[in-house]
């Protein structure tokens, strides 16, 4: 899997925007599994199908058809035929799909489904257990990180530049809130794989993280 490149970490560490752009500059697939558990979260939201129902949730994995078309510089995600980009960044889904991600049979579906579009290779895989569960067998690991408050301070800017109304201090709570979350989950907790390289990028700029992970896979390796 030397073509596979993970890219874990917490809610605002930047893993998003630093993957994007390394999958743009390696020419490489990005796969952005945290839309794909909001994409589940959103369709079973709709559809009225309980978070505790595993058996129903599973027998809804197994139907929906999750795609990603390529726009510009980033991706766009839907089900089906209906472009769903906006609808799964909505503040409520951040909790939604931390939620749903808990549940084995949703995880296990995920999986198989992400491991079948690693199979070409070329990939920048972004997430909270890529390293550790999906594509373990993969070369080139990273575990992106940053300080409580300087995450809390990106998300809050991101929320702002999306027109909504939010305070500082509730994205500090709802950030602190998600990493419990992921942190202490049974399947998949959020955590480094052993041979993960671990990036702080408190004090340093998107260019800055995206060189350093250059410079550790080395240009001619991928």
């Amino acid at each position: 899997m030397k073509q596979i490149i993970t890219i874990d970490g917490p809610a605002g560490a930047g893993k998003s925007t630093v993957s994007r752009l390394l999958a743009k500059k390696l020419n490489f697939i990005y796969l952005d599994t945290g839309a794909m558990y909001r994409a589940v979260a959103l369709h079973a939201w709709r559809n009225g199908i309980s978070f505790e129902d595993g058996k129903a949730l599973r027998a809804m994995c197994k139907k929906i058809a999750i795609n990603f078309v390529p726009n510009g510089d980033s991706s766009r995600i839907y089900i089906g035929i209906e472009d769903i980009s906006g609808e799964v960044r909505k503040p409520e889904m951040d909790m939604l799909s931390s939620k749903i991600s808990i549940i084995k049979e949703v995880r296990d579906a995920m999986t198989e489904l992400q491991r079948k579009l690693g199979k070409e290779g070329r990939l920048v895989a972004e997430g909270r257990d890529m390293g550790t569960v999906v594509f373990p067998e993969a070369n080139h690991k990273f575990f992106l990180t940053a300080s409580p408050e300087v995450r809390a301070g990106r998300r809050h800017a991101e929320r702002q530049d999306r027109g909504e109304s939010v305070t500082r201090e509730e994205v500090e709570a709802e950030i602190s809130k998600r990493d419990e979350q992921d942190e202490t989950r049974t399947f998949a907790p959020l955590k480094p794989a052993e041979d993960a390289i671990i990036i702080d990028s408190t004090s340093l700029g998107i260019d800055q993280v995206v060189e350093k992970i250059l410079v550790n896979i080395g240009k001619n390796e991928v």
